[in-house]
């Protein structure tokens, strides 16, 4: 097994790891850690978020909540649970994921078993610095219907079509919302508190609903 640490952007890549050893260690480091997994058939990204990682990421989550309470749509955060499939040998944490089209069928399911049960339908990916497993090609092929990718200047949608994400304008699972909206939205929590800013996006929500 060959071990590549890159301190400066605080990941660490192990190579010809087995689906065993990443399940084991999974277990053995549990979900409390502070970093987060991505697999891919024998390679394992383990990520430490940086201070900066983590504001877009409250914010984000803070609007996606927001909007599904003003426009009255029922959720299922999943945060950042483990999405695996054995058979795929790929596996990965998301900053925060959600079931929203999906959200009946997980309503009160305490686990999740990705052979059988459906994908979240939103999954959010902050990636501050550059990562060394392609993560698009993991969330593809675990199914995950739409992805938001923020590097810490622009946010971007993706839309999963025919295995492979398309850029997006317009968010599926939240149509009202174009890209450009949220991205004006992360600039100016930037310089706001979270608060302010979080009032200030439900009163757009309200405006735009009318």
């Amino acid at each position: 097994m060959l071990l590549e640490s890159i301190i400066a952007e605080q990941r660490t890549v192990l190579y010809n790891l087995s689906w065993e050893t990443f399940e084991a260690l999974l277990r053995d480091t549990g979900e409390g850690r502070g970093s987060r997994f991505a697999y891919d058939c024998g390679t394992l990204e383990i990520m430490t978020p940086l201070f900066e990682h983590e504001n877009p990421k409250s914010n984000l989550g803070n609007f996606i909540i927001a909007l599904a309470e003003e426009l009255d749509i029922e959720i299922r955060s999943a945060g950042s649970t483990t999405l695996k499939r054995k058979s795929l040998t790929k596996g990965i944490e998301p900053d925060s994921c959600y079931y929203i089209q999906n959200e009946a069928a997980m309503r009160g399911r305490e686990t999740l078993n990705l052979e059988i049960d459906p994908p979240p339908d939103l999954a959010v990916e902050i990636d501050i610095t550059s990562s060394s497993v392609n993560k698009f090609n993991i969330y593809a092929a675990l199914g995950v219907a739409e992805l938001w990718k923020y590097d810490g200047e622009v946010l971007k949608f993706y839309q999963l079509v025919e295995n492979q994400y398309i850029e997006i304008k317009f968010s599926m699972a939240f149509p009202l919302v174009s890209v450009g909206d949220m991205n004006r939205f992360i600039q100016q929590g930037k310089t706001m508190g979270e608060i302010a800013l979080l009032k200030s996006f439900r009163a757009w929500v309200r405006e735009k609903i009318g």
